[in-house]
């Protein structure tokens, strides 16, 4: 226990550790998040500075990226002049224009963190991440395994340095070179602090010497720090923690300077001739970091004027369709923009409806057969619910060629002879041929769609694991009746209702999860959709729900649907629950959905080097397939690269829109809402849902290296829980080049269609989601329905904006455009 005088706090220094390190979780729950959560207490502005200043990570494009935007004209020159003012004043603007376009700066600076424990290389000659890293890596490796390894770690029912010791007591070999060292951990209690006394002995750099030690490999400490807090997102569960990590890491520190100096080396603070400066000493602004914020500002609004005069020229006139053809539910995500755009153009008396793609169906998920529970709803929900599924008719595929048998000597050899020689074969085949096969994640295996589903609760006491068994019909009435008024869905109802859910093909990508949907943990949103159709067909549901005053025709039918984003192919559930009349319309409704798909992949294959965008919809649509599945693509889809926007709103506020799939669209109709209840509900989730997303590709675009993963071509898949280059490396957070080449860093802009005064009081309501707007890690605007007057939200409040932009460009048919452009396309009125 540290002394009531004691310079160095332990458990406040382990505290902010955890608070900066990378927050990412294992692959199977890899959910987008901002990637300086740590520093969202600050201004977007200083908090990149801070991060830059401290951590080195690289914040923003550089200053000759922006001049190259400004050149090519991608940065507006009228833009880039009203910034110049609201940041300088009029009287500086000639003079920062000058400095703008063409001062030079240096490229690079040295960081804080690792300025401390670099003595040793500098003193001592000695390089302790090339004589540690290796053998700690490896380890965690192994003890975190889920899976992936042929033998599994000897000791599996104790902590990590319980594990350990046992390991080194028994063992006839040692992690350890020396005796001294091995003892010390056998026999002593080896406290953080008392390793840092003998380590380091000047108690005022220990805090330090921590940071730089952790974030010389902040991806295996961020994953620990998320298992210790969070030990059920390993399946296989591990008892580690921050602290046993450091504690093994000052150890073997330790011990590589007893080797390689004996009894030679004293501690770094006993010779250490010039002090660090503190880790988080203030870091005053400095005139580059201003100029990096205003080019940053002046990239971002001279596309959000494209937008904001798009929507102030387009007219927002809503269309009442006597006799709808159908309507459609899809999640929010920006993938849905074009397909939801598609459908609308093929058939004109569709609607469609976005919302977060669990439905309201909060719960936990469990298929037949399986061992655990999955989550298939928002990370922050704690669900109560369990679905379960019974009656699976399809027996999930095997592929022969992984095979455990393959491990031992005998049948490894036979193996290798017989279905080796064919694995080849197939191999070579795949580059020609790319076919589904078992190994791939496929959205469509998540739920067999012939299975039954346990959603309704025939018994109070059916409790497994303290999870309620299915919904109650009060529960149920509530969730229908939740989503129907959040989106505005209250009358008017077509007979057919589609509720389409989400989720993603791969066969060359760990970062699968990150292709699903958020909103159900980084699952496919098939069971949620099918659950929130059985709930609003329930006729005891209906009943409750007539009794205030939500009135659903005995006509209507909710039915659920899955859209594999990766493929566009969309499978349909339960078909056969609809009515004759309705079968009838769905099949029709089906080749509507078809043709959509087919433009949907055409639209799609512009971005993509290897298919040529001019060839027919379904010739695209087919290369599209084989590209899904091919093991050779690192790119089989670019998610949600691109993204800009978030529109909160009916749908005819930007119905008329080309926004090339840049926006998240969220349903939402401000007359039936007059108190901001449910406008409360959808920013508390789409401000971090959303947000979070537009930052990681943000961050992961502007530094690939330490806030991305880098390129997925030297990817080694580390005990199914993340992914290094190589076997001896760090873990990488973010997300990897394939998914962020093509994305221009800009931050978000929420489009609210609601009254500024109500806007105001509801982002208020609750500081965790307000802090995103007044501290600007997200812009918002908010158009009056009245008026049609728009807002922008800056410093706590709301003024009136026009666009500096009075035309925008009319286009009758995009496919031209699409054909023959692959950079990002500015925003068009449709006519």
């Amino acid at each position: 226990m540290n002394m009531p005088n004691s310079l160095f706090d332990e458990h406040n220094v382990l505290h902010e550790l955890k608070h900066f390190l990378p927050a990412q979780a294992p692959l199977k729950d890899f959910v987008h998040h901002n990637t300086l959560h740590s520093f969202q207490e600050l201004t977007f502005t200083k908090a990149l500075q801070k991060a830059s200043e401290i951590f080195g990570y690289k914040v923003s494009l550089s200053i000759d990226e922006f001049r190259s935007l400004y050149v090519s004209k991608r940065i507006r020159a009228d833009v880039l002049q009203r910034i110049i003012v609201q940041h300088k004043g009029e009287k500086r603007a000639h003079e920062w224009t000058e400095i703008m376009l063409n001062k030079p700066y240096p490229l690079a600076h040295q960081p804080r963190v690792g300025s401390l424990r670099a003595n040793w290389k500098k003193e001592y000659y000695v390089d302790l991440d090339s004589l540690v890293h290796p053998i700690l890596f490896r380890i965690l490796c192994s003890y975190l395994d889920q899976g992936i390894s042929i033998w599994n770690f000897p000791i599996r029912d104790k902590d990590f340095l319980s594990s350990m010791r046992e390991l080194e007591t028994n063992s006839f070999t040692s992690v350890f070179r020396t005796s001294q060292v091995k003892d010390l951990f056998l026999n002593t209690s080896c406290g953080i602090k008392d390793l840092l006394d003998r380590l380091i002995g000047d108690e005022s750099l220990y805090e330090h010497y921590l940071f730089d030690q952790q974030f010389a490999h902040s991806g295996w400490s961020g994953l620990v720090s998320v298992v210790e807090e969070l030990p059920e997102t390993l399946l296989d569960a591990r008892k580690i923690s921050l602290h046993d990590l450091i504690v093994f890491e000052l150890l073997l520190e330790i011990d590589a300077l007893e080797y390689h100096h004996k009894n030679k080396w004293t501690p770094l603070g006993s010779w250490l001739k010039h002090r660090p400066v503190a880790l988080f000493a203030d870091t005053p602004d400095t005139e580059q970091s201003e100029v990096r914020t205003i080019w940053q500002d002046a990239f971002e609004w001279s596309y959000y004027d494209q937008v904001i005069a798009g929507l102030e020229l387009e007219v927002h006139n809503e269309i009442r369709i006597a006799d709808k053809s159908f309507q459609a539910m899809f999640c929010i995500d920006d993938r849905e923009c074009s397909f939801r755009r598609y459908l609308e153009e093929f058939d004109p008396a569709c609607a469609t409806f976005g919302t977060p793609g669990f439905f309201g169906v909060d719960c936990f998920f469990q298929p037949e057969d399986g061992k655990y529970y999955t989550k298939i709803c928002p990370v922050p929900i704690s669900p109560k619910h369990l679905i379960k599924e019974t009656g699976v008719t399809n027996k999930r595929q095997q592929d022969f060629h992984f095979n455990k048998h393959a491990h031992s000597f005998h049948s490894g050899w036979l193996i290798s002879q017989t279905l080796g020689f064919w694995s080849a074969f197939r191999l070579i085949l795949n580059i020609f041929k790319p076919t589904m096969s078992p190994a791939a994640a496929s959205s469509f295996k998540h739920m067999d769609h012939l299975s039954t589903l346990t959603i309704e609760n025939q018994h109070v006491e059916d409790i497994e694991n303290g999870l309620q068994i299915g919904y109650t019909i009060d529960e149920m009435a509530a969730r229908v009746e939740g989503l129907l008024k959040s989106i505005g869905l209250v009358d008017d109802f077509a007979t057919i209702i589609y509720v389409v859910g989400h989720g993603a093909s791969s066969i060359n990508n760990p970062h699968y999860a990150a292709y699903d949907c958020g909103a159900c943990s980084g699952r496919a949103g098939s069971v949620n959709a099918r659950s929130l159709s059985y709930m609003a067909n329930h006729p005891k549901v209906r009943a409750i729900l007539g009794e205030r005053g939500l009135m659903i025709p005995d006509t209507t039918q909710f039915i659920g649907a899955l859209h594999d984003t990766t493929r566009d192919d969309i499978a349909f559930f339960d078909e056969a629950s609809l009515s004759p009349e309705n079968l009838e319309k769905h099949q029709k409704n089906k080749e509507t959905f078809t043709t959509a798909l087919d433009s949907n992949a055409k639209e799609r294959s512009r971005r993509f080097e290897s298919i040529n965008s001019k060839l027919s919809p379904k010739q695209i649509h087919n290369k599209v397939r084989e590209r899904s599945v091919s093991l050779f693509e690192p790119r089989p889809e670019l998610n949600h690269a691109t993204n800009a926007l978030t529109i909160v709103g009916r749908r005819s506020l930007s119905k008329g829109l080309f926004l090339d799939r840049r926006s998240f669209l969220n349903s939402y109709d401000y007359r039936v809402d007059p108190d901001g209840i449910y406008l409360f509900n959808i920013l508390k989730a789409a401000a971090p849902v959303c947000g979070g997303i537009n930052l990681e590709y943000f961050f992961s675009r502007v530094d690939n290296q330490q806030l991305g993963a880098g390129t997925k071509l030297p990817h080694n898949v580390m005990g199914l829980i993340g992914v290094a280059n190589g076997m001896d490396g760090d873990l990488r957070p973010g997300l990897p080049s394939q998914m962020i080449e093509v994305h221009d860093p800009v931050r978000m802009l929420f489009v609210i269609e609601q009254f500024p005064g109500l806007v105001l009081d509801v982002i208020k309501r609750l500081y965790a989601t307000y802090e995103w707007f007044i501290n600007e890690w997200v812009h918002l605007v908010v158009i009056d329905p009245d008026t049609q007057k728009i807002y922008v939200f800056k410093e706590g409040e709301f003024t009136e904006y026009h666009s500096a932009i009075h035309h925008v460009d009319t286009v009758s048919n995009i496919t031209p455009l699409i054909e023959t452009h692959q950079e990002d396309l500015p925003i068009y009125i449709l006519s």
